[in-house]
């Protein structure tokens, strides 16, 4: 992997992460276009260049989380099943799931389905939850477990959170925010014991290009953030989810058959 790679896949990871399209499946599907080779360090890169991304949440909503014990309650909640399910398996998604371009496929195709039907069934609810301090325990575990779904490529960790948040009667930009918080303690978990695992043996290029990597997904992320905060205030869902259905099946018949 080359330094052009390296920015390319960076700004993918900004943009792709907190929009409900898959940041792994994307990154999973440039790095075939690009041919860049799934190697061991690739697929720790894809994974850890996901914390610069998170570090424009903490920027963004420092005050939230450094005031609000309430918040960090609700989302530490929500984030058990999910780091349990991801400690357990993780040796698992890391050799068979990641890099799996049909499985990647397959789950985007059939996300984009199920966000398109479930936009079109769902119904503001009357009493919706208007902050995130009024999500309840029982339903942020839910949440979490939705969460738990993405550790499959393709799925989205941000679209099965936000739509179960929504489904449970949160309003949509408190869906939104909560899932944005929420990715804070997975993504800073997942990154913790990706590097955990590799003994931090990297070659002084690869360490460059991990900052470089994260220094990229920082900026994209931070504009991605504001744009898409604007965006769920007058739009649904549906267009991600049509955009899902195109990419996957364009890749599959350009770039596979």
């Amino acid at each position: 992997m080359n330094f052009i790679q390296t920015i390319l896949l960076s700004i993918v990871e900004g943009i792709s992460e907190f929009l409900p399209i898959s940041s792994t499946g994307h990154m999973i599907l440039v790095s075939d276009v690009l041919k860049i080779a799934q190697s061991s360090f690739v697929k720790d890169f894809e994974i850890i260049i996901q914390l610069g991304a998170i570090m424009a949440i903490v920027a963004l909503y420092w005050n939230s989380l450094y005031k609000s014990v309430k918040v960090w309650k609700k989302v530490v909640a929500a984030f058990i099943p999910t780091g349990i399910i991801g400690f357990v398996l993780f040796k698992f998604i890391k050799s068979f799931l990641l890099g799996n371009l049909y499985i990647t496929l397959f789950t985007l195709f059939l996300g984009g389905v199920l966000l398109i039907t479930l936009e079109l069934i769902y119904k503001e609810k009357e009493h919706h939850v208007e902050k995130i301090e009024d999500i309840t325990y029982i339903n942020a575990v839910i949440i979490g477990i939705c969460q738990a779904i993405a550790v499959i490529p393709g799925v989205s960790r941000s679209a099965v959170t936000i739509v179960g948040a929504l489904f449970l009667g949160t309003e949509r930009k408190t869906a939104v925010e909560f899932s944005f918080l929420l990715a804070v303690p997975t993504m800073l978990a997942a990154t913790g014991l990706d590097l955990i695992k590799s003994n931090f043996s990297y070659s002084s290029n690869e360490w460059i290009m991990l900052a470089v990597g994260l220094i990229g997904s920082f900026i994209v992320a931070f504009i991605t953030i504001k744009w898409f905060l604007k965006f769920v205030q007058t739009h649904t869902f549906i267009p991600f989810g049509i955009y899902r259905i195109v990419v996957s099946i364009l890749f599959y018949l350009i770039v596979i058959k």
